[in-house]
This record gives C-alpha cells, sequence and structure tokens, in this order.
C-alpha cells in the first residue's frame, strides 16, 4: 500500500490528509452502552499501520479521548496526531475553566501537549468565547497546546480572531457535494491565511455512497444514526431526495470510469478544494473498518471532467442557508433534533442587567468607560431598547487589529449582546447610526452591516467622524423597538 497524502498545518505539525473521525463513538454509546477501551483502541491499529494516523475527537465524543490515550501509551505505539475539540457550555469561562479542559483532555489522551485543540463557540454575542480563546493562547504559549484551532466557526468570525492576534491553524467546517458553504467567502480567506480547513460531513453521514443510489427515500422520522437524522435535513434543504439522486448518479458516473466507489468521489472533490488540508471520515471502531476504500480515495485522481459533470450536478441545488457554522446558531438548525435541544439546555444573559425602581432596565458589558463616564451599554423602557455608540472593545483589549470589518462585527456581536440581555434581538433593530474614522473603510463597514442586517433593514446613516482611541475604526449605536 502507498503511503497516505500527508499535509503540514505546521512545521512540527503533519497530519494524514484523510483523517479518522471518533465522533460515532457517542452513537455507540448511547443509552449508556460502554465502551471497551482496550477493545476499541486494538481496533485503531489497523488504521495506523495503513497509514492513516490522524485522529479526530472531542470531550463530547463518548470515550474518544479516552481510547487514543489507552492506544498512545501502548509499549511501542506508532506515532500519531490527536486532534481534539473543546465544546464548552454557553456561558462564562474563567482561566481556571479553560486550563481545568485543557488538563482533563490531556489527562484523558494521556499526552502533555495536545497537537491541535479546536474550539467550538455556541454564541458569538456572549463575549465568553473571545476570552476562552485568549486563555487557550496562553496555554498553547506554556506549551500545554501545540497549535489552535476553531470548529464551525463563519468566515466573519475566524477574520475577528486572526485579525486580534490569535494564531489559528484550522477550521474545521462542514463540507461536502450537498453543502458547498465553505467554497464561498472562507476558502479564499483561508488561503490567503495558511488557515487549512479540515472538512467533516463529506458523506453526509454515508448518504453519499453507492448504498443509497436509487434507494427509496427513508423514513425521515425513523433513521438508525445521529448522522443520518442530521444530513437528511440537509438533503431536504438542498432540494430532498431526487436532488440527493442527480448528485449520486453523477458520482457514480465519475466513480465506474475510476473502478472506485461513490463515497471515494464525494470525499475526493473535497479534498481537491482550495484551502482543504483534510476530509474526516467517521469510523465505528470495533464494528467496521473503512480502512482499505479510503486508501482508494487517497490514490484517486480526479480530472477536469470528472470534476466538471460533478460540478453540474452540484449547481441543480439549492444552497444550504448562510455560512460555515450557522446551522448551531440559527434557523433551519441543520442538527439531528432540528434545534438546539440535545446539545445546549440555555443560553445565559451576554451581559449583567439593573433593573430601576421605575423598571428601567440597563445592560452593561463591564468596558471601563461606562463606570468612568457614566452610561450603560443599553436602556430598556418599555419596548424601546436604545444601545450606545459601541466599538470593539473587549475588556482592556481592542479587538480586530486594523481590520474595520471584523472591528464592525464585533461590535454587532456587541450590540445583539446588549439588546438579548434585555429580552430584544438584531431583529427589533429600527435604526443604526455607524461613525468610521476613515472614510476609506466605510464599504468594509457597511458590508458588515449589511451580512447582519440585510434580512432587518433598519433606517440607517453613516459618516465619517473623529473617534476616541486611535485604536478604533467604527463606532454603531442601535435602537430596536421589540416587538411582542
Amino acid at each position: 500500500m502507498s503511503p497516505i497524502s500527508r499535509h503540514r498545518l505546521a512545521p512540527d505539525l503533519e497530519i494524514a490528509r484523510i483523517l479518522t473521525g471518533l465522533w460515532q463513538m457517542a452513537d455507540q454509546e448511547r443509552e449508556g452502552r460502554p465502551c471497551d477501551l482496550e477493545g476499541a483502541a486494538d481496533a485503531m491499529a489497523p488504521y495506523v499501520a495503513a497509514g492513516f494516523t490522524t485522529f479526530d475527537m472531542a470531550d463530547h465524543y463518548g470515550s474518544s479521548e479516552e481510547v487514543v490515550g489507552c492506544f498512545r501509551t501502548r509499549p511501542g505505539a506508532p506515532v500519531t496526531q490527536l486532534l481534539t475539540k473543546w465544546v464548552p457550555e454557553p456561558g462564562p469561562l474563567t482561566r481556571d475553566d479553560v486550563r481545568a479542559a485543557v488538563d482533563r483532555a490531556r489527562r484523558r489522551m494521556r499526552v502533555d501537549r495536545i497537537d491541535l485543540l479546536q474550539f467550538h463557540a455556541w454564541s458569538y454575542a456572549h463575549p465568553a468565547w473571545l476570552d476562552a480563546l485568549f486563555h487557550l493562547d496562553e496555554c498553547r504559549r506554556e506549551g500545554l497546546i501545540g497549535h489552535l484551532g476553531l470548529t464551525n466557526t463563519d468566515t466573519a468570525h475566524l477574520r475577528l480572531v486572526v485579525e486580534s492576534g490569535i494564531p489559528i491553524a484550522t477550521n474545521q467546517v462542514c463540507y461536502s457535494l450537498l453543502d458547498q458553504r465553505a467554497a464561498r467567502e472562507m476558502a479564499a480567506y483561508c488561503a490567503r491565511q495558511g488557515i487549512a480547513l479540515l472538512a467533516f460531513g463529506t458523506l453526509a453521514g454515508g448518504f453519499l455512497s453507492d448504498r443509497w443510489l436509487g434507494a427509496p427515500e427513508p423514513d425521515w422520522g425513523a433513521l438508525a444514526t445521529w448522522s443520518q437524522m442530521k444530513y437528511g435535513r440537509f438533503i431536504r434543504v438542498v432540494g430532498g431526495w431526487e436532488a440527493l439522486q442527480r448528485v449520486l448518479r453523477a458520482a457514480r458516473a465519475v466513480a465506474d470510469r475510476h473502478g472506485c466507489s461513490v463515497a471515494n468521489v464525494a470525499s475526493r472533490y473535497i479534498l481537491d478544494a482550495p484551502a482543504v488540508g483534510g476530509v474526516i471520515i467517521g469510523a465505528r471502531l470495533g464494528e467496521r473498518a473503512h480502512f482499505e476504500d479510503n486508501a482508494r480515495l487517497d490514490a484517486l485522481r480526479l480530472t477536469a471532467e470528472d470534476r466538471a459533470e460533478v460540478a453540474a450536478a452540484l449547481a441543480t441545488l439549492a444552497p444550504v442557508p448562510g455560512d460555515c457554522g450557522d446551522e448551531y446558531r440559527k434557523p433551519p438548525f441543520l442538527t439531528a433534533s432540528g434545534d438546539l435541544s440535545h446539545h445546549v439546555a440555555n443560553f445565559p444573559a451576554p451581559y449583567g442587567v439593573e433593573t430601576a425602581p421605575d423598571g428601567t432596565r440597563r445592560a452593561f458589558s463591564g468596558t471601563p468607560w461606562e463606570a468612568s463616564a457614566g452610561y450603560a451599554r443599553a436602556v430598556r423602557t418599555g419596548d424601546r431598547i436604545l444601545v450606545s455608540g459601541t466599538t470593539a472593545t473587549h475588556g482592556d483589549r481592542a479587538m480586530g487589529g486594523r481590520d474595520a470589518y471584523a472591528q464592525a462585527h464585533h461590535v454587532f456581536d456587541k450590540i445583539e449582546g446588549a439588546l438579548q440581555s434585555l429580552g430584544g434581538a438584531l431583529t427589533d433593530v429600527v435604526r443604526t447610526r455607524i461613525f468610521v474614522s476613515r472614510i476609506e473603510d466605510w464599504e468594509a463597514v457597511a458590508r458588515a452591516h449589511g451580512e447582519r442586517f440585510g434580512a432587518i433593514r433598519p433606517a440607517n446613516t453613516l459618516v465619517r467622524a473623529e473617534l476616541i482611541g486611535a485604536q478604533y475604526l467604527v463606532e454603531i449605536e442601535a435602537e430596536a423597538v421589540v416587538r411582542g
């Protein structure tokens, strides 16, 4: 067997371009079924022997971290690359919370240094996600983490993190023949920044395989796995069962020319896409092994004709709405349950709120100027919420560097957080006022405004003004009327 292709994420970290994903361990352990750690570790050995040495895990993927820890500490165990994720509950995250999470992963995986830790944020409106990333970067600088990645992060917020000085090696996102969101702005930005996309869902829970070609439409309410329940929603969004069949027929025609499987074609198409460092293919350790088929995928080379035939089928699909990761943050929730009920219990208010004797409610984001200058981030009286002029300040940091677009998105996050804290939402906004310090930034800021308010269409004013603080390129205020 030929060596499996590799991708260098960093000078000290090279991964197999076909990663073995262990998310199905959570499914295997449903209803309290115990995991045989030693048996699952035994099942890793053939993958590693075949050159698939990179494993992707998460704190919530059942016993996945313990299994790889068991495998890597065996005498004479070969070198592996262990990538994991941290997906904390919404709400405040302290330095101690972050270090406890890092130490827990290190303990489970039996490593001193995590090769790559990928962070998922449930909400950008709550500033805790930024606190967590800055604390994780401290752990990286101390050597507890080799490299930081993100997962399910949209382009605007990936850019915000990078421009704020946090080095990001990867962004793990859903990317398949059915879900082409990453091919939009995300791939171009990652290519410019040298960030590798790690694509999951490339087989859409197994639907992008020969098994489903020509098969009758399943009962969507009686699917066997969480993955099928999730990707069944993607299928219905892009056009339904016949839309899937068009894609499968095109992939089968290509596969016939190469003597391979539909799954091979589906994964190779994504593996060849710009900025993609690797595709993650799930494994049910101890139940089914696909490393021989994955080896054929690694050897497959698609021609221009092949890609054109697949692209023609993709052009008939309705696009998945939004950017990468939106399926976890806004409707339509393309999750197994169709909402976040099996992921998150509740979303705490982003900011503290004080209620005056007359019923006026005030939200405070905690910036030092609110106390010293005597104002609130936002005030609610009756059904009206007024949000003060807001800059890209987070604690004692100015976010977004010298990138006005990134700064604007952070400002909109803070406005959204203030509105949520007072019982409102961005959809309640009826007016925005934007002040830019450099007139050449107006277009980037207006584009960010369009991305957040394009479906809301508040009244808006944008002017050039001299802002207080040379580090700030944009300041924005908002007014909202809470309906219902």
